[in-house]
């Protein structure tokens, strides 16, 4: 019991960072059970209002962040030139000289204070985005405000999909919203994913209407969804959307804390399921990574979108469609490397 403590606390205690009340999420959420199996508190109206809506936090929560929307929206950045450049140019050409050469299909590097596009890759091109999907499952769960208390025992339905993709979870298993969606986001399990979707009012038919209906509201014009996992090749966005979705789901701080915890122990009070991100530059903590998302099929590539904190800026990385884990990691390092080495913001 004293080492599930610890754990909950170590991935959940955040609380200062991202500003959560003296209680922590896990705090309001998951209580040691007398049986071992997580236990929770039922959550009030003014409960997920608090951790739910847009927090005030100016420096994880971008200040311009309709202006975000509504630059990338239009395809604009502050230095872009006056002829749209052809897929594949670099749009701000004050840093592209020394940009570091990626090998991502796709990629976006973007200031989140004031929407500036810092370098970009193919943009503009909607392609499979893979689990990189469930930063919007985890916007339409927390905008609809359920109960995070409430328990989802996993289904035989939540396992089936377009693909077939390994898993530790098993139908029959039992956690709350909240692990539910804390395994979706940290370690990206479909199965997760699924039964957020599932469990929805109206179920996955009005989950997936909700996913497309946020992002028409804002504005990601190359986006669309099929399903809640990414399991599914036809879920396909751009890195210019992707950017604007990173943008709004960085105001939540229950996305932020979860999507951004290095390792978490799920006890389901008969086994124990110790469980990493999925992305090894918020495990090792070199950076300050607010939030993350990792994703791959084969249709894919590798793909990552992160919204970190670098040399007091803060910007939205998005690198889709990596041949390789390791170019993965090694091109985002580069990115941020070559961004903390850019002139600071006046």
């Amino acid at each position: 019991m004293k080492s599930l403590k610890k754990s909950l606390v170590h991935a959940l205690s955040m609380s200062m960072l991202i500003g959560f009340s003296a209680n922590s999420f896990a705090e309001l959420v998951v209580n040691s059970g007398s049986g071992g199996a997580s236990q929770a508190k039922a959550w009030t109206t003014a409960d997920a209002q608090q951790y739910f809506n847009e927090d005030d936090d100016s420096e994880l929560s971008p200040q311009g962040s309709t202006s975000i929307s509504t630059s990338l929206r239009r395809g604009a950045a502050v230095h872009t030139p006056k002829t749209t450049p052809s897929v594949g140019q670099v749009f701000d050409t004050r840093y592209s000289n020394n940009a570091p050469a990626i090998s991502a299909g796709s990629a976006l590097v973007m200031d989140a204070h004031t929407g500036e596009v810092l370098y970009s890759k193919n943009s503009s091109m909607s392609r499979p985005i893979a689990s990189i999907t469930k930063l919007m499952t985890a916007v339409v769960t927390a905008d609809a405000r359920l109960n995070m208390s409430e328990t989802i025992t996993l289904q035989p339905i939540d396992f089936d999909g377009p693909k077939k993709a390994s898993s530790t979870l098993r139908a029959g298993d039992k956690m709350n919203r909240a692990e539910v969606l804390l395994v979706a986001l940290m370690k990206s399990e479909n199965p997760a994913a699924a039964a957020l979707a599932r469990t929805y009012p109206g179920g996955k038919p009005a989950f997936v209407a909700a996913m497309n209906a946020k992002a028409r509201q804002l504005g990601m014009v190359s986006t669309h969804y099929y399903e809640s996992t990414g399991l599914d090749p036809r879920n396909v966005s751009s890195a210019r959307d992707l950017a604007i979705l990173v943008s709004e789901a960085s105001k939540y701080g229950v996305i932020r804390q979860f999507s951004s915890t290095p390792h978490y122990d799920f006890n389901l009070g008969y086994r124990v399921l110790k469980s990493n991100n999925t992305n090894a530059l918020v495990r090792n903590g070199a950076w300050n990574i607010n939030l993350s998302k990792t994703g791959f099929i084969n249709e894919a590539g590798r793909c990552v979108v992160m919204h970190t904190t670098v040399n007091a800026r803060p910007a939205v990385v998005v690198l889709l469609g990596e041949p390789t884990t390791q170019s993965r990691n090694s091109d985002a390092t580069n990115l941020l490397t070559w961004l903390n080495n850019l002139p600071k913001r006046i």
